[in-house]
């Protein structure tokens, strides 16, 4: 795995009479010291059409200097990166290519730019002679990498470009304060905060292949229109007009001005879903936390809302790539699944007093989670380089290019988004209604569970809702929240239940008693028949008349 350093910046621009002013004593800066100059001479890396830049992510080859070698730098925050770094090589190393697949699909990554930097470089020490911050003054020369082999030639007809600017970049105990208070210093001084994000930002800019200039590309969906292009977007603007024709202008906002469809809120729903599964990526393939629940929640959400707005999005295209979102979901489970279950049972044996943990309760339990968890971390990296992934990538970028609109995706938005939230409300009562009928055992279980799955729904097309609804729609799936939680925790003790079995059986045929584990098996049951207990009053709150009422526009 490659190195990672976390990068907290603030960049200006400066020019060729820009005198950086004395900073000792900004905040608790006690000394600058000068730590020399360097030569940097980096190549960056991206697909013809630029999909890296247009999501700020960087991917260089640097020589000179300290960290020669190649760096990818992923965007956090604004001003906040992470750097990772692999040795030098010819070619991209595989390492870092990983982490940009699901931008760049199997496009091919080729030198777009070249930089040649001259830095210099001081320090800002506090009084104990800690490093707070590094200060570097950068003279930049910046070509296009196919004219560039010999950035020595920029004058003899390739286009170039010149440049300075100053990097304040947070070390050791340095914190967001001091970045404040020296940008301060600095602007004072007739420094200007940096308009582009990055120096390939810029060169791109200024060597005449910044976006404007570039191939259109199918990877970022933030850039979607709402309504697709070409004749998705016209199918769907003459439908609506059709079907709205004669009817009052529901949807309409103040003063007359008309109001996002319903293709419009849905869009802007599944752009952010494909977003954050895109983005999420890299995260996973580095085993950040949370990272793989997130993209797992992701793949849900859009997969909900292909089954909730079937009047918006037409089903016979969706339903394939939700086919593929299930099997995405599942494969992200396994290991999610695993760890969730295994803190639940640590739990559990942890309120356990010593004198009823009869024999090796912890060490069986590790084993157990030990044995599953080998492998599953190899088996989903080979799912996230595998074909069938990137066939997924390719399709969601295809869907939001062109979206398969249906006639209502032309019509106001908050009739749409109402009758769905409610379409879903009444399969989740129809569920409900059956769990609490169905008799006590495993039939309710799995009733119950069903009924879990259909809150889910109800609640993910409350949420895709809101922009449409507002406080009514934030507030239905608050409640039915609750609801899938009671259930869900209730689902999570079945599967508890499950392995609790297991366990105390494997502890039996090694002699060593399965006491403990049946305790616990009694303990989740009683919680099972706790939250069954208080399903009818959960469900009666979040169920009343008035809720729906207040959906509907």
């Amino acid at each position: 795995m490659a190195d990672t350093v976390r990068e907290i910046e603030r960049k200006y621009e400066a020019d060729d009479n820009t005198q950086l002013p004395d900073l000792a004593g900004v905040d608790r800066v006690a000394a600058v010291v000068e730590a020399g100059t360097e030569d940097l001479d980096a190549v960056y890396y991206d697909t013809a059409d630029q999909r890296l830049a247009a999501a700020g992510v960087t991917l260089r080859r640097r020589t000179g200097g300290r960290d020669a070698g190649w760096h990818l730098k992923l965007p956090v925050a604004p001003g906040v990166r992470d750097e990772l770094r692999a040795p030098l090589s010819e070619t991209p190393p595989p390492e870092l290519t990983a982490l940009v697949r699901s931008r760049v699909l199997d496009g091919e990554l080729v030198a777009v730019v070249r930089l040649r930097t001259r830095r210099t470089v001081r320090v800002l020490k506090d009084a104990a002679g800690s490093p707070l911050a590094e200060v570097a003054e950068d003279a930049v020369r910046a070509w296009p990498a196919a004219g560039a082999v010999d950035a020595g030639t920029a004058g003899a007809g390739r286009p170039g470009a010149r440049w300075r600017e100053i990097e304040v970049e947070l070390v050791g105990d340095g914190g967001a304060g001091l970045l404040d208070e020296v940008g301060r210093v600095l602007t004072a001084a007739g420094v200007r905060p940096a308009s582009a994000a990055s120096k390939l930002e810029r060169a791109l800019a200024e060597t005449g292949q910044g976006r404007d200039g570039a191939a259109p590309h199918t990877v970022g969906p933030a850039e979607r229109p709402a309504h697709g292009s070409g004749k998705a977007a016209a199918k769907a603007k003459v439908k609506g007009k059709a079907k709205g024709k004669g009817k009052s202008k529901k949807g309409a906002g103040k003063g007359g001005k008309k109001g996002p469809t319903a293709g419009d809120v849905v869009l802007r729903y599944a752009r952010e879903q494909v977003r954050l599964i895109i983005e999420l990526d890299p995260a996973v393939r580095r085993d950040l936390p949370d990272a793989v629940h997130r993209m797992r929640v992701a793949t849900r959400r859009l997969r909900s809302a292909f089954r909730s707005y079937t009047k918006v999005l037409d089903r016979a295209a969706t339903r394939p790539i939700g086919i593929e979102l299930k099997w995405l979901a599942a494969e992200l489970g396994v290991e999610r699944d695993r760890e969730v279950l295994t803190e639940r049972l640590r739990e559990g044996l942890a309120e356990v007093p010593g004198t009823l943990r009869l024999g090796p309760v912890d060490a069986r339990l590790r084993i157990w989670s030990e044995r599953r968890r080998a492998g599953a971390r190899d088996r989903l990296l080979d799912v996230l380089d595998g074909p069938r992934y990137l066939a997924l990538l390719k399709t969601l970028h295809a869907f939001l290019e062109e979206p398969p609109l249906r006639g209502a995706a032309g019509r106001p938005a908050p009739e749409v988004a109402a009758g769905a939230v409610l379409k879903d409300y009444r399969r989740l009562a129809r569920r409900t209604e059956a769990a609490l009928a169905a008799p006590a055992g495993r039939e309710r279980d799995e009733a119950l569970h069903g009924a879990r799955k259909a809150a889910k729904r109800t609640r993910y097309a409350a949420e895709a809702a809101r922009p449409a609804l507002g406080r009514p729609a934030k507030k239905f799936a608050k409640r039915t929240k609750r609801v899938q939680q009671l259930l869900g925790d209730h689902q999570d003790s079945v599967v508890a239940r499950g392995t609790l079995r297991e366990l105390a059986t494997q502890a039996q045929r090694a002699g060593e008693g399965g006491f403990t584990f049946g305790l616990l098996y009694g303990r989740e049951e009683a919680l099972a028949a706790d939250r069954e207990r208080a399903l009818p009053d959960v469900w009666r709150k979040a169920s009343r008349r008035k809720h729906r009422a207040a959906l509907r526009p």
